[in-house]
């Protein structure tokens, strides 16, 4: 049976609310990548726009942006950091019209399907919760995402300190169900020290024993993908064949690692600079359809801010944006909800415990 989609359902535009609200305003930008007073901040929502008397969706949305009003009608949504002086921003600070704003939360859900009962136990998300049936709809989700969606991995170093956890990503990606990696430095050079020398910040990641002089080895292994240039090259110079890494780069999967103020190295293709590190993220996310984000707090939260909870399919149809949070911690997926992010699925366990059950789960391990 193949996977179901909720229906999404647009707004009632003829509620009298809705009907006389007047068309969105919006105000010149002055300055490069500042934006006007009182400029409308978008969330991970569908929101529309009435423009010329007509409701617009902005279709291509992230939290925390600026919407322009394009001079063909269309809107778009815009970084304030990357606003360009001339350029029209809508402005308004309210949502349910009065403005000529709409903020859509329950597009995919029906009225009849909030619980009757107010008072119930185990609502939230901990080490307590039973995750059984997530585990279910996650691969049947990703079974139909592999040949019809987009599925972005955003992966912490946890993985590439465990020698099963390396084998199960890489199968995943083997079998075509990872279109794009989000990570930073450490999960990029763990994971090539794991395929040269087996061993993690020098700890062997299958028996997790110290090797002596092991602290040299994943700065010998930047050394030596710094001295062959890329990644690929290095692969190729030490004819690497295993992985994560090795796994997107056999299998041609784009990825984009992005660094932080205390990186070793780092390795040649990581992004130094934040924004445009940002910016190569949300290139692959906007592409995607499902995102995975685990055990790395600041990534999941990055990636989540710049998820929308819809994507406008080629053919007009919208459909849910699935994104998972998965940490052995609770603080972290919390975080993600406290950030807004309410449309995650939240998960707490082991990750390599979790990509195990998951590449188990589709038969490809």
């Amino acid at each position: 049976m193949a996977f179901a989609f909720p229906a999404y359902h647009h707004p009632d535009f003829d509620q009298p609310s809705l009907k006389n609200a007047p068309d969105a305003r919006w105000e010149t930008v002055e300055k490069d990548g500042v934006a006007p007073e009182e400029f409308h901040s978008t969330s991970m929502y569908p929101e529309y726009f009435k423009i010329n008397g007509r409701w617009t969706l902005a279709e291509e949305s992230r939290m925390d942006s600026c919407v322009v009003l394009e001079d063909d009608g269309h809107v778009s949504v815009v970084e304030s950091r990357n606003l360009k002086k001339g350029q029209r921003v809508i402005l308004g600070r309210t949502e349910h019209g009065q403005d000529g704003i709409y903020m859509h939360c329950n597009g995919f859900t029906q009225d009849s399907e909030t619980l009757e009962d107010q008072f119930v136990f185990r609502q939230g998300r901990s080490r307590e919760t039973s995750y059984a049936k997530d585990y279910d709809r996650l691969v049947e989700l990703l079974r139909h995402e592999k040949d019809h969606g987009n599925i972005v991995w955003v992966m912490g170093p946890a993985f590439a300190f465990d020698d099963g956890a390396r084998k199960a990503m890489q199968a995943l990606i083997d079998n075509g169900y990872c279109h794009g990696l989000l990570a930073g430095n450490a999960l990029g050079t763990h994971d090539l020290e794991g395929a040269l020398l087996h061993t993690a910040l020098g700890q062997d990641i299958y028996t997790q024993q110290s090797q002596p002089n092991g602290h040299y080895n994943h700065l010998d292994v930047l050394n030596k993908v710094r001295r062959s240039g890329s990644i690929p090259q290095f692969i190729e110079d030490y004819h690497i064949d295993n992985g994560i890494i090795y796994g997107c780069v056999k299998n041609h999967v784009p990825f984009v690692l992005t660094g932080s103020i205390r990186d070793d190295g780092p390795l040649p293709e990581v992004y130094g600079n934040a924004y445009e590190g940002a910016a190569a993220m949300r290139e692959l996310v906007r592409k995607s359809t499902t995102v995975i984000c685990l055990a790395t707090m600041l990534h999941t939260i990055a990636t989540g801010n710049m998820t929308p909870s819809f994507r406008v399919m080629p053919d007009g149809t919208i459909r849910p944006v699935y994104l998972y949070a998965v940490d052995a911690a609770e603080f972290v997926v919390n975080k993600l909800l406290d950030r807004g992010s309410l449309s995650a699925t939240t998960m707490v366990t082991n990750v390599q415990d979790f990509i195990g059950k998951v590449a188990t789960g589709l038969g490809v391990i």
